[in-house]
């Protein structure tokens, strides 16, 4: 996660195909997803709701941005999903982050799913949604958090990374772990190479550990190992 980029500009925008306080079809979790940038892992967890591992589990309840003009965002506004925005810069995070409470709470989130939302949360957003916010980490957050996991993994050649669900608490990266899938970098020629193999793994296990969250299967740092997956 990184800070935003400095401006004065505040905006606000709220699109909607329903209601955001409409209910969710009974047994459904809803989801809030927050994105900054293009929002690949905001599509794969979509497929998923929609035709993957989380059909008749969840919904998307809202796509949120700090960024308004971010890729994700349209995109998710294509799909017909409940999207909003407040521009992020220029802002106090305290300040800013009571405002997006404010407004994730119209659209009744059982999760907040941060995929490539690049702020750090303050306590106030974290204790209000606390237990329920989920961030993917593309290495092992024992051995590495915050920016650039994948350039970590390329510049010390490692030959195995690991994909990493966790809960988000006060810390950077140090949320109680749900589960890990490997990554495997042998023979990858190029830091690109070693990002297509770890996207190839998130867009897949996003999903797939949410699912096992919401049927109750997972406690935090106790995950079950997971099977390798093939780009």
């Amino acid at each position: 996660m990184t800070n935003p980029r400095e401006s004065f500009n505040k905006k606000d925008t709220t699109t909607s195909s329903r209601s955001a306080t409409s209910p969710a079809p009974s047994g459904k979790a809803r989801l809030a997803i927050l994105l900054s940038g293009r929002g690949s892992n905001m599509l794969a967890l979509a497929r998923a709701v929609r035709e993957g591992g989380l059909q008749g589990l969840a919904e998307v309840a809202v796509v949120f941005s700090n960024i308004p003009e971010a890729a994700g965002l349209q995109a998710a506004a294509e799909l017909g999903y409940a999207t909003a925005s407040i521009d992020s810069r220029g802002r106090k995070r305290a300040e800013f982050d009571a405002e997006v409470v404010a407004k994730l709470r119209e659209f009744q989130p059982d999760y907040v799913v941060l995929a490539g939302y690049m702020r750090i949360l303050s306590p106030t957003f974290i204790r209000t949604f606390a237990g329920r916010i989920l961030n993917i980490h593309p290495a092992d957050t024992h051995q590495h958090q915050g920016l650039h996991a994948y350039e970590w993994a390329w510049e010390n050649r490692l030959p195995e990374t690991k994909i990493t669900v966790h809960l988000v608490d006060e810390g950077l990266d140090t949320g109680p772990v749900l589960a890990q899938a490997p990554v495997d970098l042998r023979g990858a020629q190029s830091l690109e190479e070693v990002e297509q193999r770890g996207l190839a793994v998130e867009h897949q296990f996003y999903a797939d550990t949410l699912a096992r969250l919401i049927r109750g299967e997972l406690h935090p740092e106790t995950p079950a190992p997971a099977a390798a997956t093939q780009p």
